[in-house]
């Protein structure tokens, strides 16, 4: 039963005994000027033996008393612990007094950035690519945050360049978040292509590039399932860095390169092709000239030529009949 208590696996509020610092502070006050009065009175009398002998344990007193002062602001809590046991966590704001012996782990609700370098992973082709994101998050369950996250090791410690300014308490809980949010960025990146291989492919398909809200969403999911272990929850999550990894980058360019050129050339001759047609049937509705089949073929080819080259035709003037 006892076992329970002290391990209850969720945070819970503190039902302790928690007391006004201001009151507790001029009750404080007036035990230490007494302390102080009484065994000069009694050293007046010459008795410097018991004077001693009262003032140094209410010295001792005070100064343990002193320790139960605390202040908590808004988005602030503190997890009681009575000697290893967790008694509760305390989230009110202001000035408090509580035993000097139970011990209070300052743990802060307040939502918190943490940048993820792009890091090098293989998206579902097998394509090399450079992902980064910044992630949103805040702490849910103190008792999750304080208790189920172990402190990180020292090759932790060196990788993690923003855990050098991190407090100390709160290195193990940074570290666990940039661990499980690099390996949810990897699963993610795994189930979702770069882009479109060819200008064919499927417009339905996600992908990295084209598919933001979807694989946001996919992320904060994986997100979420990896760090409600240790009681945190993920405000949002969202790809910040897309990029090909350097060794494939050049070649990848060219590709897009090429695409571009091929849609553009598609696009010109659909337009060629419509203006040639109008032509035509104008003028056989006009009954502007009448073409046989191979001089409505030259016109074509001729047409062609100049509305998909790339530089102006040049015009070649026919001084003899039609057909010569």
């Amino acid at each position: 039963m006892s076992n329970s208590i002290s391990n209850p696996g969720h945070e819970y509020r503190y039902a302790g005994k928690v007391l006004p610092g201001f009151a507790m502070l001029t009750l404080l006050l007036t035990f230490l000027l007494v302390s102080i009065i009484v065994p000069l009175l009694i050293w007046a009398e010459s008795n410097p033996g018991i004077a001693v002998a009262i003032a140094l344990p209410c010295t001792l007193i005070t100064l343990i008393m002193c320790i139960g002062f605390f202040t908590q602001q808004p988005n602030q809590t503190r997890v009681m612990i009575w000697f290893g046991t967790y008694r509760g966590t305390f989230g009110e704001t202001g000035f408090y007094w509580v035993n000097p012996f139970m011990s209070r782990r300052k743990m802060s609700l307040r939502i918190r950035n943490m940048d993820i370098e792009p890091i090098k992973v293989n998206d579902k082709i097998g394509n090399p690519v450079m992902i980064g994101m910044v992630l949103v998050w805040k702490v849910k369950d103190t008792y999750r945050a304080v208790f189920d996250i172990d402190s990180p090791d020292d090759e932790v410690l060196e990788k993690g360049k923003d855990l050098k300014i991190v407090n100390g308490k709160d290195k193990a809980l940074y570290s666990f978040v940039r661990i499980q949010s690099d390996a949810a960025l990897r699963e993610v990146t795994g189930h979702y292509a770069y882009d479109n291989e060819t200008a064919d492919s499927a417009s339905e398909e996600i992908t990295l590039r084209s598919g933001g809200h979807e694989i946001n969403e996919r992320l904060e999911e994986k997100l979420n399932e990896r760090l409600s272990m240790a009681g945190i929850e993920v405000v949002e999550a969202r790809i910040n860095y897309l990029a090909y990894a350097p060794e494939i980058a050049a070649v990848m360019l060219r590709r897009q390169q090429a695409s571009a050129v091929i849609a553009a050339r598609e696009k010109i001759v659909e337009g060629a092709v419509s203006m040639v047609k109008m032509a035509l049937d104008d003028l056989e509705k006009q009954d502007v000239v009448t073409l046989d089949a191979e001089r409505r073929a030259a016109m074509v080819s001729n047409l062609l030529v100049v509305l998909c080259a790339d530089e102006p035709a040049q015009p070649v003037v026919n001084t003899g009949t039609l057909y010569q």
